[in-house]
C-alpha cells in the first residue's frame, strides 16, 4: 500500500473531504509522527503498535567482499512492535 492508496482510502471512507483535503490529512499525520520521533518520543497507537527510536552503539563489523574489519558508527534506528490486537487480527 502506498501513500496515495492511504489518501484514496481516507477520501472514500470519510465523506465531506475533497481528495486534496484527504491528502493534507495524511500528510499532517505523517509529519506529526516524524516530529514526535525526531524529539525522541515514543508513538503508541492503540490497537496498532508502538514506534520507538533506539540508539545503537558503535560496533565492529566486516566488509563481506574484502573481509576487512570496519567500524560501524553509532546511529538511531526506528523499531516497530505490533500490538497484540493487530497480531491476533492478522492470524
Amino acid at each position: 500500500m502506498t501513500k496515495a492508496d492511504i489518501v484514496q482510502a481516507v477520501y472514500s471512507r470519510l465523506g465531506g473531504f475533497s481528495n486534496e483535503e484527504s491528502a493534507d490529512l495524511v500528510d499532517l499525520v505523517f509529519e506529526t509522527m516524524k516530529e514526535t520521533l525526531g524529539r525522541g518520543e515514543k508513538i503508541k497507537i492503540s490497537g496498532f503498535g508502538n514506534f520507538v527510536l533506539r540508539d545503537k552503539r558503535p560496533r565492529q563489523g566486516r566488509n563481506h567482499q574484502t573481509c576487512t574489519p570496519i567500524m560501524i558508527t553509532e546511529r538511531r534506528v526506528l523499531s516497530y512492535h505490533a500490538s497484540q490486537l493487530l497480531k491476533q487480527a492478522l492470524n
